[in-house]
């Protein structure tokens, strides 16, 4: 069962193995960082669509409550019915939950490599 395990391909390498060289590391964070924005668009996609077709908002006013949405800061146009209010109310606590996801995603390459590191100059004391 182990041995699956340690020949199932990861998106990072294993403690044991060394540091990923700079070049191959800062591919790895434009990887990440791609798809923490694909994360963005899709999400804010959804919001547009959902202002636009149950708020019958113009897209550009949709584009423009579903970005204040999704970066924290609350709808600009007054909510009318009933379904774009439960909608307005569902997208908002996703976008705080894409928000920390897209983060972690981003971040992770940056974290992981700080603590792979400092497991390597561990392994260089003993």
């Amino acid at each position: 069962m182990k041995e699956n395990l340690r020949n199932k391909k990861s998106w990072f390498e294993h403690r044991n193995e060394p540091l990923l060289p700079r070049p191959l590391f800062l591919k790895r964070v434009l990887k990440h960082f791609a798809i923490g924005l694909l994360i963005i668009f899709v999400s804010l996609m959804i919001g547009v669509c959902g202002y636009h077709f149950l708020e019958n908002i113009g897209w550009i006013d949709s584009l423009l409550n579903a970005s204040m949405i999704l970066g924290g800061m609350g709808p600009v146009n007054e909510l009318r019915t009933d379904a774009g209010k439960i909608f307005a109310s569902l997208y908002a606590l996703f976008s705080g939950i894409v928000f920390l996801v897209t983060v972690g995603i981003i971040l992770a390459p940056a974290v992981h490599r700080l603590l792979h590191s400092l497991h390597i100059d561990e392994k260089d004391n003993d």
